[in-house]
């Protein structure tokens, strides 16, 4: 019964949150905040033939593959069209 008695004894309440001083300046965590919602990429566009990433220097809005496969498609028609006339 004596040691239950310590035990309790020993028990100590845990500190107010409110009363501690924060770990972190205030000031340096709002600028971390702020840093982390400037820092987000902007989303960038979406293939409009496969729905894949478009790539960045697209103004189609075509990803690298139906990009090259388009201008694969437009030399293999230039080259049908010099070959009938």
């Amino acid at each position: 019964m004596y040691t239950e008695l310590k035990a309790v004894e020993d028990m100590r309440k845990k500190p107010n949150s409110q009363d501690l001083e924060p770990v972190i300046h205030e000031d340096i965590l709002r600028n971390a905040k702020m840093a982390l919602h400037e820092e987000r990429p902007r989303a960038l566009p979406r293939c409009i033939i496969c729905g894949a990433e478009a790539a960045p220097t697209s103004t189609e809005e075509l990803c690298w593959v139906c990009r090259r496969l388009k201008i694969s498609a437009w030399r293999d028609s230039d080259q049908q069209m010099s070959a009938q006339e």
